[in-house]
């Protein structure tokens, strides 16, 4: 990928990840709708949770991240036969052992929910639905991964479209097995299992036809002592750890939730799906786009390019982040109820949702800036420091949740389930403060004077918009009509951006000051 392809690029991912969160909200909608926010939708939630865990974890954490710069170094400095040959070896044992940790997942589905869910042992009913659904929903993992291996070796030669659309193929599987397939199951919500299934499946005959257009897809081949495939593996070990300490999080609160009342892990699902959003906007899009970059810059060792690319999605995450955390934390209840506050989804449900989803967006500039120093240590093909950091931050997330929760519960406050939420974006934050400590140490990148004057520049901007979003969302939201809550949300926050970009305007702050390097 040139280097000026870099925005372009960050456009391309941003635009199919808008269309695919878009078609994500719409099925949280049809989801709270059709199913609202209780003992059933909480079965389900953790039957999709266990392998869409695994999926970050194999797929688009530690595998990606160890794949991709020994990818794209074998690209950069040896021949196509070594590159194929390369792409043979890794696609034939991903695909062995993913065979093989799918078939167990599916033979111990009812020990792992045991493990992941167990709260759920003393409700026999719900239980046997748990694994029931997670049967159906596991081997998702295996077509899922692949696919993010595919991804991955596409994203490397700069096709950024394919890989950012097949995430909308889920969304449409799921809408469809709610609205189409649902009535046709004894128990409805199992029809959502059966629509992950199916997505994988869909997802991964995307995008096979791409690769074998460009010349991609050798015969796949075992090669567990292939040189390039043990160096991935050694990188990828340790990075299981360091890159997925939020998925990890996420799953301890999911266990503790379990033993929450009933409807604490829909409310903290439909928060998160609203954290998510920005997250996944802006934070995959910087994660898929600046990992290959970096690590063509290391392979031809280009340390200022580095650090001009470091910049530049930090100065994205301050103009972008900070204003979508603001947003979040002030205008948490209205959002719910204007997105989901129908159907089964009642006001109580919205109320109970906002209070982690303010926790959530408190976390958010923290989760997006560990998505920009993890690569710049991936890049490098470093994934110890990130484990270390990240196995520190896992414990402390555990410590937070005793810490936060534990007090909810004994003075019998009405949402407990919102000291999970404090506890991972505390954790966020150490995580992020120790990995730009240690890249500091590491003399790899520190911040520049022109992102920190960018950063005062933002502030007054900052004020003026926390001022708006306040002022004007005061409202009884719950009288208001559906097309009365979107026009009134819709008016809040154009009206409060477009305070917010002539503020910055007359901070000095220009477009060129977002270009790519």
């Amino acid at each position: 990928m040139k280097p000026n392809n870099l925005a372009r690029s960050g456009t391309i991912v941003g635009l199919m990840t808008l269309l695919s969160r878009v078609l994500g909200f719409i099925r949280d909608q049809v989801l709270a709708i059709v199913f609202g926010a209780g003992p059933v939708t909480d079965v389900f939630l953790v039957a999709f949770k266990i392998p869409n865990f695994l999926r970050r974890l194999f797929a688009e954490g530690a595998f990606a991240q160890a794949f991709v710069p020994v990818f794209t170094e074998y690209k950069e400095t040896r021949s196509r036969a070594a590159l194929l040959d390369l792409a043979a070896h890794v696609s034939g044992t991903l695909a062995a052992v993913l065979l093989v940790v799918s078939t167990l997942g599916v033979m111990l589905s009812p020990l792992i929910i045991m493990l992941f869910a167990p709260g759920f042992i003393d409700d026999p009913e719900r239980y046997d639905l748990a694994v029931h659904m997670l049967r159906i929903t596991f081997p998702y993992l295996f077509f899922v991964s692949l696919v993010a291996y595919a991804g991955s070796m596409l994203n490397t030669f700069g096709k950024f479209a394919i890989p950012s659309f097949t995430p909308v193929l889920l969304n449409v599987c799921m809408i469809g097995a709610a609205l189409a397939f649902s009535p046709s199951f004894d128990i409805p919500v199992v029809a959502l299992a059966w629509g992950v299934f199916a997505a994988g499946v869909l997802q991964l005959s995307l995008q096979l036809p791409f690769l074998q257009k460009m010349g991609l897809l050798p015969r796949p081949r075992w090669g567990w002592k292939h040189s390039g495939v043990r160096r991935i593996l050694k990188l990828m070990a340790p990075a299981i750890l360091g890159s997925s300490v939020a998925q990890i999080n996420l799953l301890l609160d999911t266990i503790i939730a379990s033993f929450l009342t009933a409807g604490s892990l829909s409310w903290l699902y439909y928060s998160d799906r609203l954290m998510e959003f920005p997250l996944g906007l802006l934070g995959v899009t910087l994660g898929t786009v600046i990992l290959p970059r970096l690590s063509r810059e290391h392979a031809l060792q280009s340390p200022e390019s580095f650090t001009k690319t470091v910049d530049w999605a930090i100065r994205l995450t301050l103009v972008l982040g900070i204003p979508a955390a603001i947003g979040l934390m002030l205008l948490a209840r209205p959002m719910l109820l204007t997105l989901f506050g129908y159907g089964q989804f009642q006001p109580h449900d919205a109320t109970m949702a906002s209070f982690s989803l303010i926790a959530y967006g408190a976390g958010l500039p923290a989760f997006l800036l560990v998505k920009i120093f993890a690569p710049a240590f991936f890049a490098r093909q470093n994934t110890r420091t990130p484990v270390r950091i990240g196995i520190i931050a896992l414990i402390s997330n555990m410590g937070y949740n005793l810490l936060f929760v534990l007090p909810m519960i004994w003075l019998d406050f009405i949402a407990p389930h919102t000291g999970l939420a404090i506890a991972s974006s505390l954790a966020a934050w150490q995580q992020a403060l120790m990995l730009y400590k240690q890249l500091g140490k590491d003399d790899i990148y520190r911040l520049s004077k022109p992102v920190l004057q960018f950063f005062s520049q933002l502030i007054p901007a900052l004020v003026v918009l926390s001022v708006c979003l306040w002022w004007f969302a005061a409202a009884q939201w719950e009288t208001l009509t559906a097309m009365e809550r979107v026009a009134r949300l819709l008016l809040i926050i154009s009206g409060s951006a477009i305070a917010y970009a002539i503020t910055l305007l007359g901070m000095g702050i220009r477009p060129k000051h977002l270009a790519s390097p």
